[in-house]
């Protein structure tokens, strides 16, 4: 294949491609150690309320962060998702641009390139590519579905991963 492949496409960053993005690309695991905060912190408004002689509003109020935490664990794609449906970007027409420089990508709202040599490594998924880059002093990951690439352009991308 030709290394000076430049391919384009334009997807809509709708509700479907953010659950996509979040499922893909999340390293969250529901589990009992994952809800261990929101436990302890249960736990230290209950000994607050039966057993000290705190205020009961400030008590109630602890028991209800550890509530709150667990929720947003159980929710968090829901709540990820809703996020970026209210942003002012969704449901804009995204142009991505993969060529030799790197991947660009051009909507109404955001522009950005995320360049070859900042890749530090590609990780295949079942939908996609999760792209793990330096930006600044610390660093990104950035998800680009299948559903929008060509099989040239996935290649192509498969092909960065071993260099």
């Amino acid at each position: 294949m030709n290394s000076s492949l430049s391919y384009t496409s334009t997807f809509i960053l709708d509700k479907a491609h953010f659950n996509e993005c979040y499922s893909e690309s999340t390293t969250l695991v529901l589990s009992i150690k994952a809800f261990f905060k929101s436990g302890v912190l249960m736990l230290f408004g209950l000994t607050l309320l039966l057993f000290t002689q705190v205020n009961a509003y400030a008590a109630w109020f602890v028991i209800a962060l550890g509530i709150l935490e667990a929720l947003s664990l159980y929710y968090s794609q829901p709540w990820w998702v809703l996020r970026q449906m209210l942003s002012k970007a969704s449901n804009s027409e995204v142009t991505l641009t993969i060529d030799e420089q790197g991947v660009l990508s051009e909507s109404f709202y955001h522009n950005g390139r995320i360049l070859w040599q900042d890749i530090t490594s590609i990780q295949e998924t079942n939908l996609g590519f999760i792209l793990h880059f330096n930006v600044g002093k610390g660093t990104g990951k950035s998800y680009l579905s299948k559903s929008y690439l060509s099989s040239d352009a996935q290649f192509y991308i498969q092909s960065k991963e071993y260099t």
